[in-house]
């Protein structure tokens, strides 16, 4: 039996209390989600990703990237500014080039009650898997003591987790594409903070076309269906492009479809997030232009699933026939997302005032 006399003292713990513990599927909305929840307005994952305009899609590469980028949702904390902005939240943000500053102004907001969110490089977090730089990921802060930090992540990551203050400060101070200035936020409910159906209906009705609108007349083309037509086109090149194609293509095949930045996760969020949408609609007439893009994204997720399987196999058999498989595919998407958020952007056309009852 251990002497309790000779036992380590018992560290200074704080925490946050009633918080969820339970992780998400995406990391912004995980976060968020906590951060919300503490505040006592709750919303289901799928409606904060829609409410966010989450969904989006990005091909990236450049000289300084070992691989290409592929990402299915908007850039890292716009979606978090969204959902701010359509629910009339408080959000407070906070950023600094000083360490020191960064982890003060962190334990203040813990010490005062309130989680934080986080952006940092998941790399350097020591739960966290697969170990490659990704300086977009989200987590929400709750607790530390004089040795670690107490996070909520994905529920992939294992959800209630923990790291070193050590491991943290490096992944806040991250450099690089994505990364931002130590960033960390809190919200607040507005001083009306009930939420009514109609709000929410029209908040979501609002969130749709703003999101089918970036999509479909993206300002650069490696964004929204310009972006996936690209990805579609550069994919083929590949073999050439990347230097160990066998490794290559599986990290990106395992990014897109295990850590989801450009497989199926984010349309299987929409999807979910437009039957949502539907069921508030009930009765009214745009509910049939929304459940028409919810069975178009419910498509499409399944042939992203099928992108990140073909180019893992690229990889594993050298084929190039593998990524021209891919790039078909990836063309097939393109012309089912745009079709979608065409549907979806109609929804602009129509008010509360022409809905009509089954």
């Amino acid at each position: 039996m251990r002497d309790k006399a000779n036992s380590p003292p018992a560290l200074d713990k704080t925490v946050v209390s009633e918080v969820p513990l339970a992780g998400g599927l995406h990391c912004e909305t995980t976060a968020l989600g906590v951060l919300l929840s503490h505040a006592s307005f709750t919303l289901s994952e799928p409606m904060l990703f829609g409410l966010g305009s989450g969904l989006s899609f990005i091909y990236w590469d450049s000289k300084k990237q070992e691989l290409p980028f592929l990402g299915g949702r908007v850039r890292p904390f716009l979606l978090t500014e969204n959902v701010s902005r359509q629910l009339g939240l408080s959000l407070s943000v906070q950023e600094t080039m000083s360490a020191k500053k960064a982890w003060e102004k962190l334990q203040a907001f813990i010490d005062a009650g309130l989680p934080v969110g986080l952006q940092l490089d998941s790399h350097d977090l020591e739960y966290f898997k697969p170990r490659v730089h990704f300086a977009g990921h989200f987590v929400a802060m709750y607790g530390y003591d004089d040795q670690r930090a107490y996070l909520i992540d994905t529920a992939q990551q294992g959800g209630a987790v923990s790291t070193s203050l050590e491991s943290l400060a490096r992944a806040r101070a991250a450099k690089g594409p994505m990364s931002a200035r130590h960033r960390c936020f809190t919200v607040q409910k507005p001083t009306e903070p009930t939420l009514t159906r109609e709000d929410l209906v029209e908040a979501s009705i609002h969130a749709i076309i703003d999101c089918a609108t970036a999509f479909l007349s993206p300002p650069i083309s490696n964004l929204g269906n310009a972006g996936i037509q690209k990805a579609a086109s550069r994919i083929r090149t590949w073999f050439d492009r990347i230097q160990d194609p066998n490794q290559g293509l599986a990290v990106i095949a395992m990014m897109m479809e295990g850590a989801g930045t450009g497989g199926a996760l984010f349309r299987n969020l929409y999807r979910d997030f437009l039957t949502e949408c539907a069921g508030l609609l009930d009765g009214d007439r745009r509910e049939a232009i929304v459940a028409e893009g919810e069975d178009l994204f419910a498509e499409s997720a399944l042939l992203w699933t099928g992108v990140a399987e073909a180019i893992d196999r690229a990889g594993a058999t050298g084929s190039p026939e593998q990524l021209n498989e891919a790039s078909q595919l990836l063309e097939r998407i393109a012309v089912i997302e745009t079709s979608a958020m065409t549907v979806l952007s109609s929804l602009g056309t129509l008010s509360p005032t022409t809905a009509s009852k089954k």
